[in-house]
């Protein structure tokens, strides 16, 4: 692995490790005032996906972990600034 894919690497397990559990990451949106359509279309993901996630029937793989963890944090920021 090159020091591009170590830095991705890196990255990709502290946007794991960022994720709140679903219920909180709902309550994030939510607090916001975010519909899940908006965050969705931020993150790149059908709202039906969003759903699942916060629901806690489904997690984000990996190519969606790290976008739906910086949108998490954008929201958090934007309620508790």
């Amino acid at each position: 692995m090159d020091a591009t894919g170590d830095a991705e690497f890196v990255s990709e397990i502290r946007a794991a490790r960022r994720l709140p559990p679903p219920v909180v990451a709902r309550a994030i949106r939510e607090a916001a005032g975010v519909s899940q359509s908006r965050a969705a279309r931020q993150i790149g993901v059908h709202r039906l996906t969003l759903l699942r996630w916060e629901t806690g029937t489904r997690a984000p793989n990996e190519a969606h972990r790290s976008e739906y963890a910086r949108v998490l944090d954008q929201m958090r920021d934007a309620v508790n600034p």
